[in-house]
């Protein structure tokens, strides 16, 4: 089985699903057939794609996550799958039971491992971290005194410059981490599920406007990876360019599906989420297991994945 990411933005499609296969049709193109095992993440991001309740049940049911884009061509909604592990009641139940001091403990293990990873890709790109490395060590148990807001108030300006707010309504650098996060959210969801956790409850976040609270924590040790790729992006593209294209999407997703290195070892993302969900699962069943968060390394190491 492959985990791919298939972006259906450049022309209008059909897809249905037979013997196991996704068909995907168009008609100045030949059909394109896809086993619907490989499908980790399906994108519809063209206002002119028709599919069947067929193929998103197949979809869904082989452990795919299915993403709906607006007229923006800009990620609204996601689809997953409610059963992928046999013990899944079990798991819900000791998740939901978790205590406070645990949700704490592994909410601050992953915002220092999301600090480290911006102080690594500011190093990487500007030769000096603007001191993040320094707040690490800061981050208490539920990080009370909110040294994630200080270290995102220095990285993002030390990144792209000081007349940049994050702001995830604004077009531009903007639009396009929104796009890059939310490709990521669907790998880290996939893997919650896989694990037999459920994706509505968090560990921190509990805001209304995100159905997986769980996803928008576990993927923050991994924002740095799409930080990099827009940042690229960015220097590559003039800002008239910043407009919805087609190959920006398709080298973002190339990218995301690369191999990076965390805790020394060289792994795909899906690897990585795999993982960590895993662990945490296990966090939960028993109060002597280590919630095992990735620690970035280097961006250096990245390299290609084709599938």
């Amino acid at each position: 089985m492959q985990n791919r990411i298939i972006e259906l933005s450049e022309k209008p499609s059909r897809l249905r699903v037979r013997n196991r296969l996704l068909e995907i049709s168009s008609k100045d193109q030949r059909q394109a057939s896809i086993p619907i095992a490989d499908v980790a993440v399906l994108i519809s991001a063209h206002p002119q794609v028709s599919l069947t309740q067929a193929v998103l049940g197949e979809l869904a049911g082989s452990g795919g996550v299915y993403i709906a884009c607006d007229q923006r061509r800009q990620p609204v909604g996601m689809m997953l799958p409610l059963n992928g592990f046999h013990q899944q009641v079990r798991r819900f139940q000791a998740q939901a039971n978790a205590t406070a001091p645990t949700r704490k403990r592994c909410w601050q293990q992953l915002i220092r491992a999301k600090i480290n990873g911006q102080a690594k890709i500011l190093k990487h790109v500007h030769g000096r971290d603007s001191g993040l490395s320094k707040l690490v060590p800061l981050v208490k148990s539920g990080d009370p005194t909110n040294v994630e807001a200080r270290a995102a108030r220095r990285y993002w300006q030390a990144l792209f410059g000081t007349d940049f707010r994050r702001d995830r309504d604004q077009i531009g650098i903007n639009q396009w981490l929104n796009y890059g996060y939310t490709v990521v959210r669907a790998i880290v969801a996939r893997s919650i599920c896989a694990s037999g956790l459920h994706p509505g409850l968090g560990l921190h976040h509990h805001h209304r406007e995100s159905g997986f609270p769980l996803a928008d924590d576990l993927m923050e040790p991994f924002r740095c990876i799409v930080d990099n790729i827009i940042y690229q992006v960015h220097c590559k593209e003039e800002a008239s360019d910043w407009e919805d294209d087609t190959e920006i999407r398709r080298w973002i997703i190339s990218r995301i599906m690369s191999r990076y290195e965390f805790s020394n070892q060289s792994r795909t993302l899906f690897d990585w989420s795999s993982r960590m969900t895993a662990s945490l699962a296990n966090r939960f069943d028993s109060s002597d297991a280590d919630f095992e968060v990735p620690s970035f390394g280097s961006f250096d190491t990245a390299t290609s994945v084709h599938n």
